[in-house]
């Protein structure tokens, strides 16, 4: 791209921002995006790729095109005058005292706490329940921004040391460090280029296990592949260049692979998941630790038994009583089950099923106080059964409501734990639970300044297009009349089998106070019933997702909650595509699109950062592993792909951030662009694009970030959907 080019676009930033800045719009003026030349092949078929420019965003003409698209999505939000208020009322209901759950060890108890504006919490520990204790690490010190967050921390069984991971600006490569937790002091040691990964102490505290990447080229830590991770052992006080390899696969065929170990509770395994990308499906294996004064060294010679090899299911270790091991699996049960193996007896006639799968849904089990306590979904809703350890049922734990529960954490000998139950008009409630009587006493509860009896919430089933039932949350102020007049978001995920469960949101509670209707649809693709559900919406099934969310689309209009002109959709990531495609296949069905950090371009998704990983929901277009059918399937509802010049598109503002290296900018970028240059002359409505500066994928974004995002999303939709009276 040339000078000139480059000109024009820095020229564009006046023209463009008052334009913008209308309050009344027939047609807009955007910043010039040329589109270039570049074709590729995919099985035969051409498809052109006019804005590959934009996949570089550091490029003096990437930076000239953000700051122009940000200077007309700022005027447009600019001239709404309820933007004060929302941000006011948004920053008053979000001044609230959070806590974590906390966590034991050697009966000291650590827990995150925030005053209510703080732009992230902060880390305590205190010596017994009741006491607040004293703060061990604020990352608010970290950043004079608040850009600076925890990405993760792991305490030794001795309570000395404190391992603690940072991400700069909501990236998912994290620094590690340790900490003495006596003195509150960092020690020297450093271990950087971390990513998607915990630390995990040995029993004696001597150091922790972890699992990396090589250090990218210098310039490409954004955007470059992440292949060969590598699980390591660091021993506390040394550099982390004589950090043990303890197991890495080295083969191209296996470059995709990920490590992820685990001490276990007694010291005497090291539990190592094996995974490739996000596929449930992991392999499982064991290595038995030496004695505490084993040398550093001989980490990485210990012996790997490979128990579970066959990528045939998903096997998630609960815990071990020494060599019988528990696992929750979906093998031949989509539902989930726990199963016990005896590493001495490992071969499968020698399994036994402790608790079989039920008509819920498993999603995770904890095991404290010796028993399994197993948390079911039950139409995307919470229940909790306990088990013993050899499946015999011992009770229900009462729940206060329709709602999520999450927790039960700690390890086998334990007498408390802790859970979390929320729900949309119920802020987070901690509860301590006695494992041995199973008394449920509040620790602490949130309390937000809003009355929930002004609020219902209901659960309705439609039909999707091919006949499956799915089922939807819908949350109103009551006495909400249903004559098709009322502000409507939509919200979906439908992807890597995660389950949308009900939670509460200080922002989706002022898009209430508004006056907006607010619903969830639990669409196939994710975990609400198991993996037959999540199936359903994988590789060319993926259609079924979109079908799902436009079926709740129409159903919410055919019992007058909505009309088109009224409905907005929203999604996140995977629910970003989400949005993306059912824009461009339905740009009737819609008043407002929100696609946030979207997978938006289908044919390349999988050639930046962990992009690759995705593949077992997606395929790919080309490369390992693809297909003909695949890339057809990509093909046919990647949103990029399937914008079509002329269309009256719904007003839509996409959102990303620049320094998002999980789904890189590039997609935001191209798609924004290509809505652009599509949207029909005569059609009045905008397409923006929100880019966020120092920001990632949205893990550990400070709180102020957080508000004035929220309330960017509520002022787009005031306009665009043209709420006169809307008022927080």
């Amino acid at each position: 791209m040339n000078r000139r080019l480059l000109g024009s676009l820095v020229a564009s930033l006046g023209v463009a921002g008052l334009v913008g800045c209308a309050v009344a719009q027939t047609a807009w003026t955007y910043p010039p995006a040329p589109r270039g030349d570049q074709v590729d092949e995919y099985h035969g078929v051409k498809v052109a790729d006019p804005y590959r420019w934009l996949e570089d965003p550091d490029s003096p003409e990437s930076q000239a095109w953000i700051k122009a698209e940000n200077a007309v999505t700022h005027a447009y939000l600019d001239a709404v005058p309820q933007r004060s208020q929302i941000i006011e009322r948004l920053t008053k209901l979000w001044d609230f005292e959070k806590f974590g759950s906390p966590s034991k060890e050697a009966g000291k108890y650590f827990y995150s706490y925030n005053t209510g504006l703080q732009n992230q919490s902060v880390l305590f520990v205190a010596d017994s329940l009741g006491e607040k204790g004293r703060v061990l690490l604020d990352p608010n010190t970290l950043s004079a921004d608040g850009t600076v967050a925890l990405a993760g921390t792991a305490v030794s069984d001795d309570a000395r040391y404190l391992a603690y991971g940072v991400a700069d600006a909501g990236s998912d490569w994290n620094t590690w460090r340790v900490r003495d937790i006596a003195s509150g002091k960092d020690t020297s040691d450093e271990i950087r280029w971390v990513k998607f990964s915990g630390a995990s102490w040995t029993k004696d505290g001597r150091g922790f296990f972890y699992s990396r990447f090589d250090e990218p080229k210098e310039g490409e830590a954004l955007r470059s592949s992440n292949f060969y991770q590598k699980l390591y052992f660091h021993e506390l006080g040394t550099d982390q260049s004589s950090d043990v390899l303890v197991y890495h696969e080295p083969s191209e065929e296996k470059k995709d692979w990920g490590f992820y170990g685990g001490v276990t509770d007694d010291g005497k395994y090291l539990v190592i998941h094996v995974s490739i990308g996000t596929d449930p499906k992991n392999r499982v294996y064991v290595k038995e630790l030496g004695t505490s004064d084993a040398s550093h060294a001989a980490m990485g010679d210990l012996k790997v038994n490979k128990l579970l090899d066959a990528f045939d299911a998903s096997y998630e270790f609960i815990g071990n009583d020494g060599p019988t091991f528990y696992f929750k699996t979906d093998l031949d049960t989509p539902r989930g089950r726990v199963i016990a193996i005896n590493l001495n007896h490992p071969a499968r006639a020698d399994w036994k099923e402790i608790v079989p799968q039920s008509d819920a849904t498993l999603t995770g089990v904890g095991y404290v106080g010796g028993k399994l306590h197993a948390n079911y979904l039950r139409d995307a809703r919470s229940e909790i059964k306990v088990f013993s350890s050899d499946g015999t049922f011992v009770r229900n734990v009462d729940l206060p409501g329709v709602g999520t529960a999450g927790g039960f954490g700690g390890k086998s000998t334990d007498t408390e734990t802790f859970y979390t139950f929320t729900s949309f008009t119920a802020p987070p409630t901690i509860y301590r639970y006695d494992t041995t009587t199973g008394e449920s006493t509040i620790y602490k509860q949130a309390k937000v300044d809003f009355d929930p009896d002004n609020f219902v919430t209901t659960q309705e089933f439609y039909t999707s297009k091919d006949g499956t039932r799915v089922p939807m949350f819908i949350v109103h102020k009551k006495g909400v009349k249903l004559d098709g007049t009322n502000p409507t978001l939509l919200y979906g995920y439908g992807g890597f089998n995660i389950p949308i469960t009900p939670s509460f949101s200080v922002s989706n509670l002022v898009w209430m106070e508004m006056g907006g209707v607010y619903a969830v649809a639990n669409i196939r693709g994710g975990g609400e019933y198991g993996e037959e559900w999540h199936q359903a919406g994988t590789k060319e099934q993926k259609q079924n997702v979109f079908d799902d969310f436009i079926g709740a689309g129409e159903y919410l209009i055919s019992r007058k909650y909505t009309t088109p002109k009224k409905l907005a959709i929203m999604g996140g990531s995977n629910g970003g595509l989400l949005v993306g495609a059912c824009l461009t296949q339905r740009p009737d069905l819609f008043g407002a699109c929100l696609p946030i950090v979207g997978v938006l371009d289908m044919l390349r998704f999988h050639k930046f950062t962990i992009g690759h990983a995705w593949r077992s929901d997606y395929g790919a277009a080309d490369g390992e592993g693809s297909t003909e059918s695949q890339f057809k399937a990509l093909y046919a509802y990647s949103p990029l792909h399937n914008v079509k010049k002329g269309t009256c598109y719904p007003p839509t503002m996409v959102m990303t951030a620049d320094h998002d290296d999980r789904v890189v900018p590039a997609h935001s970028f191209k798609f924004a662009a290509a809505l652009q240059w599509a949207q029909a002359p005569s059609c009045p409505n905008p397409v923006l694009i929100r880019i966020e500066s120092k920001a990632g994928h949205g893990a550990g974004k400070p709180t102020a970030k957080i508000i004035e995002d929220s309330a960017d999303r509520w002022t787009f939709l005031v306009r665009a959907l043209d709420m006169h009276d809307a008022k927080p």
